[in-house]
């Protein structure tokens, strides 16, 4: 039964429900601990959205085809992207002793005012207040988290392959 809900359709339903739901953890930690997120964290978020919006459209796409092996690859390398992005919040995280400056501007107003290279830019160098570690589930922060979950969804889109 569970082999079923794992595969084929419903399978890539699961993983578009399953982005978007941790999508709507992070806004519920934001809102209920009051939280400001950090442009790290935002592009964390559209990246999950990313792989969710990859998980619907594979849905629609016949199995065992060269399409559904081009999402398959696209949904790993998203996942992958996320894991680099995880990757430097929880850089920026366990060296934030050593940090002076703060993550710089919002994210809106980066986009607003800086072309699309530069605002990029920023976002990626992040340091303070991407460094601070507002909220913990477990031990581990929110990229270490988002690691994990980058890293599930790669090896899922792969299992989803397979079958």
């Amino acid at each position: 039964m569970l082999n079923k809900w794992l595969s084929g359709k419903s399978g890539y339903l699961l993983g578009f429900v399953a982005s978007f739901g941790l999508v709507g953890m992070a806004l519920w930690i934001q809102t209920h601990y009051q939280l400001n997120p950090c442009p790290l964290c935002i592009s964390q978020r559209m990246i999950f959205m990313g792989l969710g919006l990859l998980f619907l459209l594979a849905a629609f796409i016949k199995p065992n085809t060269l399409l559904s092996k081009i999402f398959t690859v696209l949904l790993v390398l998203t996942a992958l992207g996320g894991v680099g992005v995880a990757i430097r919040h929880w850089w920026l995280q366990a060296h934030r002793d050593t940090m002076i400056a703060d993550c710089g501007v919002g994210f809106d107003y980066m986009f607003e005012n800086f072309p699309l290279q530069k605002a990029l830019t920023l976002v990626f160098r992040g340091t303070g207040d991407c460094a601070a570690i507002d909220w913990t589930f477990l031990g581990l922060s929110i990229p270490q988290m988002s690691l994990l979950a980058y890293i599930g969804f790669a090896a899922y889109a792969l299992y989803l392959t397979k079958k």
